[in-house]
């Protein structure tokens, strides 16, 4: 994933969730629902917007591999 310069708002973050939220894993998208309740940092938007950014799109691969970083992210 490339690095972006741009600062995403929570409300960007929710939209893309809910945009991304058919291709997740059920449990996934809840853990990530209630991560967004919380309050979080910039940084943290930022890399969970990415993550999140054409994830239909990826690969089996790299759903995967996004699918353990959003694992991460959210159990900070």
């Amino acid at each position: 994933m490339s690095s972006c310069k741009l600062d995403h708002p929570l409300e960007d973050v929710q939209k893309k969730l809910a945009d991304q939220k058919a291709f997740l894993p059920t449990e996934l998208s809840e853990a990530t629902e209630q991560f967004l309740a919380k309050p979080l940092t910039q940084a943290q938007l930022n890399e969970l917007f990415h993550l999140l950014k054409k994830y239909d799109l990826a690969s089996k691969e790299e759903q995967q591999e996004r699918n353990e970083k959003l694992n991460m992210l959210i159990q900070q």
